[in-house]
């Protein structure tokens, strides 16, 4: 975290960036006595965007920013106070408010599977309901777009992908953080320049088509560029048209710069049938003796389209991306959702009683209790085998044979014998005192990279993906049919 990054959230107060009904319940809590009673709530989603095998997590060092600055301003409290509906009991609570509670979280950058706790906040239950909303919004946005930009990272198949979308993003947020978590995800960069300043997410963008149509000709605007970026000059070629007059200056131009001692680094093409004008620019640029000169593409992009344009011989060394992977146009909504798992009474405010959500929808039941969610590697191969969901208190002992199933079809058994278990949550707060250092981002980066690599890639096709299997330890499938069993019965 930079110091860019803390000055910009001590400057922008998120406190009040709450559904309504998370102020009202807070206040009901206190009221009915329930206001110090311990709660402990999941944030987890349900479905992989786009049909796909895995997600990866971001958004957590938002996440930890957002509770390190929680407070209410004496604005925020004469607001609440003219609402009328809010005790002068609660308004005083919030001026004096200090966060106290108890948060786990699984670090940025890893593959993530539908129904394990990515979050888990154990405190006061007024605390613990009222930070939902944001938690949610910085969770479901930032792995919204790392699981994106990580498809379309893999369907460039190791050549660079520049995230490119902050004029068509939702808004300045989501221009910023969709270009933090595209990198964390492996795009090369950004052409959006706070988020370099932000987060040191180097900032690459070379010029728009205005640049040429401000000079007398093509030929004019790049000498012009290439004489003020000498050893930065890629030239993007279409303006008006790439084969007859785009690449033929560029030549011209480059040619000019190596003869000063120059590199020249590239051209983009932004329009057209981009796999034939692509192959054409190659064997131009290779018989004008410029094999050095890249190719860059882009214009609506995304994983499909380029995984085609690589099928059909296009001759492209990167890719920007812009709109289709900063709004993940194709499935636009995460859906993670914030659960109660326990809680306690006001008999008993620290002992907390598993609670279980029903729906005649299967998938929206929840899985009770306080829970850790831990990831099983195949000692043979390094690689990922399932995740379990495991109550808090337990320890999967990888010294011991254990069974995994498929939930779908539970007669589907597995028995593994050599394996190594590792929890999935680290602790972030401790009683409200963050215990947990964000580390940089490029950290983040190469820690996705390496994680991603112990998932088969049956599991990360696009079409079909392998299920990767999210299991339910013994003791609490035991504990959530129970639940079922008594509530059904009731």
């Amino acid at each position: 975290m930079n110091s860019n990054q803390s000055s910009l959230f001590a400057a922008r107060n998120l406190t009040m960036l709450v559904d309504f009904y998370e102020m009202t319940m807070a206040n009901g809590f206190l009221e009915t006595g329930l206001g110090d009673v311990r709660a402990c709530f999941d944030l987890f989603f349900r479905k992989v965007p786009d049909q796909g095998g895995y997600a990866i997590m971001a958004g957590l060092e938002q996440a930890v920013e957002y509770l390190k600055n929680l407070r209410f301003t004496e604005d925020d409290i004469r607001y609440l106070r003219e609402k009328q509906i809010f005790s002068e009991r609660f308004l005083q609570y919030l001026a004096d408010f200090r966060f106290t509670c108890d948060v786990w979280a699984i670090p940025e950058g890893t593959p993530i599977f539908p129904h394990e706790p990515l979050i888990t906040v154990c405190g006061p239950a007024m605390e613990a309901q009222f930070i939902e909303t944001m938690l949610l919004l910085t969770i479901n946005h930032q792995s919204l777009i790392a699981t994106k930009a990580n498809r379309i990272v893999r369907a460039a198949a190791g050549r660079p992908v520049m995230e490119f979308g902050s004029r068509r993003a939702q808004g300045a947020d989501g221009a910023l953080y969709g270009a933090r978590a595209a990198y964390i995800a492996g795009a090369a960069g950004t052409a959006c320049a706070i988020c370099d300043r932000e987060f040191g997410v180097p900032a690459l963008g070379t010029m728009a088509h205005s640049w040429v149509q401000m000079f007398p000709n093509e030929l004019d605007a790049f000498r012009a560029y290439a004489k003020v970026y000498p050893d930065a000059c890629t030239l993007l070629v279409d303006t008006f048209h790439v084969l007859k007059s785009g690449v033929p200056n560029a030549i011209t131009v480059f040619k000019e710069l190596k003869a000063a001692g120059h590199v020249p680094q590239g051209i983009r093409i932004d329009s057209g049938d981009i796999a034939y004008l692509s192959k054409k620019a190659r064997i131009m640029l290779d018989e004008a003796g410029l094999p050095e000169v890249q190719i860059v593409a882009s214009n609506s992009l995304d994983e499909y389209l380029i995984r085609d344009l690589l099928v059909q011989g296009a001759q492209i060394d990167s890719f920007g991306v812009g709109e289709r992977l900063v709004t993940s146009r194709s499935e636009p909504v995460f859906g993670g959702v914030y659960k109660l798992a326990a809680a306690g009474t006001v008999a008993a405010p620290e002992t907390l009683i598993p609670k279980i959500k029903l729906s005649e929808n299967a998938s929206k039941i929840t899985n009770p209790g306080c829970k850790m969610p831990w990831r099983l590697f195949d000692n043979e191969t390094g690689m990922a085998i399932a995740d379990v969901i495991a109550l808090a208190d337990e320890t999967i002992d990888d010294t011991q044979p254990y069974v995994i199933f498929d939930p779908e079809f539970t007669y589907k058994r597995k028995k593994l014998t050599d394996f190594t278990a590792k929890r999935l949550q680290v602790q972030i707060f401790d009683k409200g005192e963050c215990v947990y250092e964000c580390p940089p981002i490029d950290e983040v980066r190469r820690y996705c990279a390496e994680q991603l690599e112990l998932i088969w890639d049956e599991v990360k096709r696009f079409e079909n993906p392998h299920a990767y299997y999210v299991d339910l330890s013994e003791p609490l499938w035991k504990l959530k049919r129970e639940l079922l069993d008594k509530y059904f019965a009731d």
